[in-house]
């Protein structure tokens, strides 16, 4: 049986993130010998057919670097000037790195509304995957200069997870600059122990992730642990590696055992499930006769037009809803392939009925099987 660490040999997406302690040098400007060698390992990994997503820390520190600003800005005003003046050199020597082999980088920067909104979700799912299948390296990073919601997903590792989330990635993979996950911090206790592989989901992997963030970081070692958990929601397993070490991401897809891996346990597909079902929110409700009922919970079908008695809310195509029998219970959740407006002109109807009401058709479900969950 395949070990744990071979099945990254199989990998054929994956998410890179990269922190600002690596890529600053710990503040003293922009690492470009690191930047250097790391592209050139994600390139030959591209190369050999793995489809490679950036996610990079390093525009607020190297603003700041630029600047001479010595201490974080705590405004967020500040902030987006910071990340305004350092994302220019940092996308420019991305750019001048992987030019160098031929191929083409992409800046991608989103914000938290960008994937809680599922319209907008979709669209940059689209925009990334069509990237890659033109063989771009999409670089992504949170749009600091113009959120205003604390200016933050909260991290990186965060930002990095759930791009692992909306493209279906197999692996993602954090370069920091410790060597793994510890048992306790390594930085106050000389017997700290490596964690060399572990559940994503095993709960006590947050008490053993302590100690903080540098200058110019944002993310710990729990906000790693915390972005594994994520990951493996679509099926994503996590590693955690120092970025300093020796080619650190080939060895990692060679199967080596460096740094720690935080598996996913369930099949993406279950996972993905479970996403729908508890980290998105719902926008309207549909009520469905005992037949559609049954033939969700019995056959594992989609849910059609027809089992559809009552429409509420406002949503649009894309968004989740809640799915209730005819006394309120709910049954499931799903992503609508209709708007509410549309619903209400198609409910009862039969699909092939669909097109002569709306005049047009994109689905002949209204939720598709693989986009609705029992609950």
């Amino acid at each position: 049986m395949m070990n744990k660490r071979e099945n990254i040999k199989q990998s054929k997406r994956c998410v890179i993130k990269i922190g600002s302690a690596l890529l600053t040098n710990d503040g003293s400007g922009l690492n470009r010998g690191g930047i250097a060698t790391w592209v050139e390992q994600i390139s030959a990994l591209r190369k050999s057919g793995v489809e490679v997503v950036l996610v990079s820390s390093g525009a607020v520190a190297e603003g700041m670097c630029r600047l001479g600003i010595k201490k974080r800005p705590e405004t967020i005003h500040e902030l987006q000037a910071a990340a305004a003046v350092g994302q220019m050199g940092l996308i420019q020597s991305y750019e001048s790195a992987f030019s160098k082999y031929e191929l083409h980088t992409a800046q991608v920067l989103l914000t938290h509304d960008d994937l809680s909104n599922r319209q907008r979700y979709l669209n940059a799912r689209n925009t990334v995957r069509s990237l890659l299948a033109l063989g771009v390296i999409p670089i992504i990073n949170e749009n600091d200069t113009v959120v205003t919601d604390e200016i933050r997903f909260g991290d990186n590792d965060t930002l990095a997870a759930l791009v692992a989330n909306l493209i279906e990635a197999d692996y993602l993979l954090i370069l920091t600059d410790q060597n793994g996950l510890f048992d306790r911090n390594p930085r106050e206790h000389a017997d700290a122990k490596l964690i060399t592989e572990a559940s994503a989901n095993d709960n006590s992997l947050a008490a053993m992730a302590s100690g903080g963030a540098g200058t110019f970081g944002r993310g710990g070692m729990a906000t790693k642990v915390s972005a594994a958990k994520l990951a493996s929601r679509s099926g994503a397993s996590t590693l955690i590696a120092a970025g300093k070490e020796s080619n650190i991401i080939s060895r990692l897809f060679e199967g080596e055992a460096v740094g720690t891996l935080l598996y996913a346990e369930q099949s993406p597909v279950a996972a993905r499930k479970q996403w729908l079902a508890g980290h998105l929110q719902i926008q309207g409700q549909l009520t469905i006769d005992d037949g559609a009922v049954n033939k969700l919970r019995d056959s594992g079908s989609s849910l059609l037009a027809v089992g559809v008695r009552e429409v509420q809310g406002n949503f649009s195509r894309g968004e989740i809803v809640s799915c209730v029998n005819l006394i309120g219970d709910e049954v499931a959740r799903g992503l609508v392939n209709y708007s509410a407006q549309d619903v209400m002109k198609i409910k009862g109807k039969a699909s092939k009925d669909i097109e002569s009401i709306l005049g047009y058709v994109d689905d002949a479900e209204l939720i598709h099987r693989d986009n609705l969950v029992l609950i």
